[in-house]
């Protein structure tokens, strides 16, 4: 499966869609970089993602 969902009528002006749990894989947490710092973006026990430095 891939992260972006593939939507061939989507909008070019809408931001694409991102599965959070394929980022995630099966662990609670994922490191994103960006300009060369590092995110970490968490799963929470309710279901609710978090985004720290």
């Amino acid at each position: 499966m891939s992260a972006i969902a593939r939507d061939t009528q989507r909008d070019p002006q809408k931001p694409p869609v991102i599965d959070a749990r394929v980022l995630l894989s099966d662990s609670e947490t994922a490191h994103l970089l960006l300009d060369g710092q590092i995110y970490v973006l968490r799963l929470t026990r309710a279901g609710k993602l978090i985004l720290t430095k």
